[in-house]
């Protein structure tokens, strides 16, 4: 088991994950508090909250900051936000939140519009009236928060696990600054590169990605995510 990176809580900015009791939401919450990030843990159950923020710790670490908490308090407790929930419950969430969500804070949403086909397996992805889930998103919160897409293709069982992963993570966003942020958290990750993907309108092109790549995980039994390659190093940084 991987130990977290010791941390200073007077200089942690926490980073609430709502809808982080599901696997990616979990996932994405070991890795940053085994490098040193303090995590909130949100869900619609405060106790379920709990419940996974202990498990995460315990993999973690006992040195992890990792709490759980009831999403809209979660949502007034910090200034970075990372949304991991499916797309149907998106926009309901985001509605119930909407004053909980504290002003200039920033976003980011992993969220892919998936259809599910034969047998309950996601196939393809919905399409979206604002043109994808993250420009859904960034119509619905307040004005003046930044809306980040990224994380949508990363596998959420490498991600549960010890392993360093095999993957790039494309992040667009209508804020530089918000990308840059979120670029800096990808790389946390041991194995992940970030890439900036341009304006969150791209963000489309990177959500429907994720249907081939579960098509891919389906048909052949693996855990695939993506590379982009001829780019020059400072692309990643």
């Amino acid at each position: 088991m991987q130990q977290a990176t010791p941390v200073n809580p007077a200089a942690v900015r926490p980073i609430a994950i709502l809808g982080g009791t599901g696997p990616a939401g979990t996932g994405l919450a070991l890795r940053w508090a085994r490098a040193g990030e303090a995590i909130i843990i949100g869900s619609r159950d405060a106790q379920r909250a709990q419940a996974t923020a202990a498990k995460i710790k315990q993999s973690a670490g006992e040195q992890a900051n990792v709490s759980g908490m009831e999403n809209a308090a979660a949502c007034a407790s910090a200034d970075l936000l990372m949304l991991t929930v499916p797309f149907e419950s998106q926009a309901t969430l985001l509605k119930q939140l909407k004053p909980a969500i504290r002003a200039g804070s920033i976003l980011i949403d992993a969220t892919v519009p998936l259809a599910a086909g034969v047998g309950g397996r996601a196939s393809r992805t919905l399409g979206v009236w604002q043109g994808s889930a993250a420009q859904q998103t960034a119509e619905l919160v307040p004005k003046g928060v930044s809306v980040v897409a990224a994380f949508h293709n990363v596998s959420a069982d490498l991600l549960n696990g010890d392993a360093p992963l095999d993957c790039d993570v494309i992040v667009c966003s209508d804020d530089p600054d918000a990308a840059q942020l979120a670029r800096k958290l990808a790389a946390k990750i041991p194995g992940v590169r970030a890439i900036d993907g341009g304006k969150l309108e791209n963000s489309r092109i990177v959500e429907q990605i994720t249907a081939l790549l579960i098509g891919l995980n389906i048909r052949h039994k693996g855990h695939s995510g993506i590379r982009i390659t001829g780019l020059p190093p400072e692309s990643y940084q």
